[in-house]
């Protein structure tokens, strides 16, 4: 999992999350799994966001195999991460 977060002043509407899964990660079925894990995992550390984050989860081939709790643990650790280095919004 690779997360990128950004702040930007200019997004008002609280924030918000993008997903990337390639086909890399397996046939259409598995990228849809993938895909439904991670947007609950991002849901349930929402909170820990910034109003003024824009963030994109970016899921590994790896990614299809693991157990969701794993999945959610790395969603917030790589939050967490990305939040401690995006600390001032952009200009």
């Amino acid at each position: 999992m690779v997360v990128h977060l950004v702040r930007d002043p200019d997004q008002v509407d609280g924030p918000l999350v993008g997903l990337v899964v390639s086909k890399a990660v397996g046939n259409a079925v598995r990228r849809n799994l993938v895909k439904r894990r991670l947007r609950g995992a991002a849901a349930q550390h929402l909170g820990t966001l910034p109003p003024d984050a824009l963030m994109v989860l970016r899921a590994l081939p790896a990614a299809s195999d693991v157990p969701y709790a794993k999945l959610e643990r790395d969603v917030a650790r790589g939050m967490a991460k990305a939040l401690d280095r995006a600390t001032e919004p952009a200009r």
